[in-house]
C-alpha cells in the first residue's frame, strides 16, 4: 500500500513539506509506502475546459507541457492521496487547485481511495483553505481521512513548522488513521467496496 502527498508548495523545502514530511514519517512506521510529489513552480495549466480528455477518453489530460497527467499517473498507482498547500489569500495555492481539477476531470482513478487535506499558514484562512480541497474529494467518492483536530500547521519561515507541536501531532495522528484505514480496506486482498448507483446528473435550467 502506498499513499500519495502532493507537496502544493512552490517552496520544495518549505512547511508544507515538513508537515507531509511528519506524515511519511509516521506512514514508514505503520509499514505504509509514501511518496511526496512537488508540485514545482514551473507554470501550471487551468482547465479551458474543452473536454478532450473526455471525447477521445485520454485518461489524462489533453495538454501535456506541465506536471499534471504525472501526477495523474502517480495518483492512479497510489492506494491514498494526501494533498498538502500553503494558505494564499485564504485560499489554497491555485496550482494546486488548478492540478486537482484537472486530474480528476479527466478520470483518474480516485474513487474509493482514502484522502486528506493538510493548510499550512502563518496565522489565518487554513480552514477555508482545508475545506476547499476537501471538497472535491467529497463528490468524488474518496473516504476523507479525519485527525485529532483540522489538518492545519503553522509557520511562516521555512521551517517554522517544526514549533507547532499541536500541528505536527495533528499529522502523525492523520498517518496513523490513513494506515488504519488502509489495512481495512485491504485487509483480504479483495475491497468489498460499495455499489454505487449511475450518476444522473442534471441542472435547474428547464
Amino acid at each position: 500500500m502506498k499513499v500519495l502527498l502532493l507537496n502544493g508548495s512552490a517552496n520544495k523545502n518549505g512547511n508544507t513539506f515538513t508537515a507531509l514530511s511528519e506524515v511519511a514519517r509516521q506512514l514508514e512506521k505503520n509499514g505504509i509506502d509514501s511518496e511526496i510529489m512537488q508540485l514545482g513552480n514551473k507554470p501550471v495549466r487551468g482547465c479551458i475546459a474543452c473536454g478532450q480528455c473526455k471525447v477521445k477518453q485520454l485518461g489524462c489530460c489533453a495538454f501535456d507541457d506541465d506536471i499534471c497527467n504525472r501526477f495523474v499517473e502517480k495518483l492512479n498507482e497510489a492506494d491514498a492521496l494526501i494533498v498538502g498547500s500553503p494558505v494564499y489569500y485564504g485560499q489554497p495555492n491555485g496550482a494546486v487547485l488548478a492540478i486537482l481539477q484537472r486530474a480528476f476531470f479527466c478520470g483518474a482513478n480516485v474513487q474509493n481511495k482514502p484522502a486528506a487535506a493538510v493548510a499550512i499558514c502563518r496565522r489565518g484562512g487554513a480552514t477555508a483553505t482545508f475545506q476547499t480541497m476537501n471538497m472535491i474529494f467529497e463528490m468524488s467518492n474518496m473516504p476523507v481521512v479525519t485527525s485529532q483536530y483540522w489538518n492545519i500547521v503553522y509557520g511562516q519561515t521555512p521551517g517554522e513548522a517544526v514549533q507547532d507541536t499541536e500541528g505536527l501531532q495533528t499529522m502523525r495522528t492523520l498517518a496513523n488513521n490513513i494506515s488504519w484505514l488502509l489495512k481495512k480496506i485491504h485487509a483480504d486482498g479483495n475491497p468489498d467496496y460499495p455499489n454505487r448507483e449511475p450518476w444522473q446528473g442534471m441542472n435547474f435550467i428547464r
